[in-house]
């Protein structure tokens, strides 16, 4: 097992890249794996979105159990989230387990924390929303290893999920926390996580905390502000437990990243779409087959997965927030950092949904979509102003002629049907003057056209010829 004596092989199914590799040695340098002795029960991975958070997790999660340190493990994690953990695990562990995804009530969720089999890593995965609700339960699953990700989720010291998360992690041997960085707005934001994570760093009591990093200023002296000389001392407990890495550093990252976001539609949106697919289909059947007619009949399919559809009299009608959900968990990731993020997509509604989020969060931004006159100007305000954060751009608007490198993430909230808009799209922030590699995301509605959208496109494959095939496949074997 061993490369050399301060190192494990990663127990999962690919080969790491070297940050990590150097991550997970981290964590067992810290957990006390190399020599039995444990320098802290909670490690940080302060990890820029893209750089593998989830694998070195999966990975030391897999030697604490190989090692017999632990049988049970709680993931926390918003829940757009939630599906990717699920994946991560199929694709990656290389040890055996069995993973509870919480999901469905109350009760069906309390179901869940049962484990019949004894022979595997248990592990139960819920959102932080639900934690608080089930505390009583998740006390007596007794996880060894918590894994709280997105960390900044429970920077609020006095909320019920903040509390919760505490009290689980006071009762468990290892701990984890995921974030870009534990900072969001303030120094204060580091107390609630580090409480969970190690209590000895910074102690139990927010208003000791408080008061020694920080003078209350201001009318009746309700305004922190950090004292300035007790910066180095901060910094220094801070990083003492947690692995910083961001993807200017890592150099030996590959140039694009491409990870695909399942989201699952609620159950009345996925009724709705499965009977809109059925008399999509019925149309096709019965009409000339042709690209044309084909990719016009699904276009509503589409429009569903984003969330919204018009009726016949052409009111607008809100669908499903899944998507919507998760874009808000990946900009929450993204305003932690200095990074800027770019989101495409393709149907107005859409734009005018994710321009309410971020108008709703006071998060400033840029847009190129039909009726924009200044296109120059919103690139440019995008490009320079380091206030605005986030660019919108719909698909077919944006798909030439402009260059968006100050960021270096892009989401794809949803796809057009044009293999030329999405080659262009996507080269917006992968350009000469681009300093970083490309993270490209897509959020993509689970057993939906979607994904059939996102293969055809990805493998430059007859998309309108694609999609029937794969429909007349499944009526075949009785799938649909």
């Amino acid at each position: 097992m061993n490369k050399n004596a301060e190192s494990f092989c990663m127990p999962i199914r690919a080969e790491p890249y070297e940050h990590q590799q150097k991550a997970f040695d981290f964590a067992c340098q810290k957990f006390g794996l190399f020599d039995n002795q444990k320098q802290s029960d909670g490690v940080a991975f302060l990890m820029d979105m893209g750089t593998g958070k989830t694998i070195t997790t999966i990975a030391v999660a897999g030697i604490l159990y190989q090692m017999d340190k632990i049988e049970t493990v709680l993931i926390i994690a918003p829940l757009s989230i939630l599906p990717v953990w699920e994946k991560e695990f199929e694709k990656f562990a290389d040890f055996p387990y069995e993973m509870h995804v919480l999901t469905g009530t109350m009760a069906q969720k309390k179901q869940q924390t049962i484990f019949r089999q004894a022979d595997k890593l248990k592990i139960i995965v819920v959102n932080y929303e639900t934690v608080w609700r089930m505390e009583q339960e998740l006390t007596a699953f007794h996880a060894n290893l918590i894994i709280a990700d997105e960390g900044h989720k429970i920077k609020e010291n006095r909320s019920k999920q903040s509390k919760t998360v505490q009290h689980l992690g006071d009762r468990a041997e290892y701990k984890l926390l995921l974030t870009g960085t534990v900072i969001t707005n303030k120094e204060l934001d580091v107390f609630s996580q580090y409480r969970f994570l190690n209590r000895r760093i910074f102690g139990d009591s927010f208003y000791v905390f408080r008061n020694h990093y920080f003078d209350m200023v201001g009318y009746g002296n309700y305004t922190p502000k950090f004292k300035e000389s007790k910066m180095p001392d901060f910094l220094a407990k801070m990083h003492s437990v947690a692995f910083r890495v961001t993807k200017q550093e890592c150099l030996d990252l590959p140039e694009i990243i491409e990870e695909i976001r399942m989201v699952e539609l609620e159950s009345d949106a996925m009724k709705m779409y499965r009977k809109l697919e059925r008399e999509s289909y019925l149309e096709i059947e019965q009409s000339e087959i042709t690209a044309a007619n084909v990719l016009t009949k699904l276009l509503r399919l589409s429009q569903l997965t984003g969330g919204n559809l018009h009726d016949d009299d052409g009111n607008r009608k809100n669908i499903s927030k899944a998507k919507l959900n998760a874009l808000e968990d990946i900009i929450d990731s993204i305003m932690q950092t200095n990074q800027k993020l770019v989101v495409m997509a393709r149907f107005v509604p859409e734009i005018e949904d994710i321009q309410a989020l971020l108008e709703k969060k006071h998060i400033d931004y840029a847009i190129i979509r039909g009726g924009v006159k200044d296109r120059g100007e919103e690139v440019r305000r995008f490009q320079e102003d380091e206030k605005c954060r986030i660019f919108i751009g719909q698909i077919q608007s944006t798909a030439m002629g402009i260059t968006l490198t100050s960021a270096s993430t892009m989401v794809f909230y949803s796809l057009d049907y044009s293999m030329s808009n999405f080659e262009q799209a996507k080269a917006r922030i992968h350009r000469v003057s681009q300093k970083n590699d490309c993270h490209y995301i897509y959020l993509t509605a689970k057993n939906t056209i979607d994904t059939r959208v996102l293969k055809a496109l990805r493998e430059k494959s007859d998309l309108a010829k694609t999609l029937v095939d794969d429909y007349r496949k499944e009526m075949k074997e009785g799938l649909s």
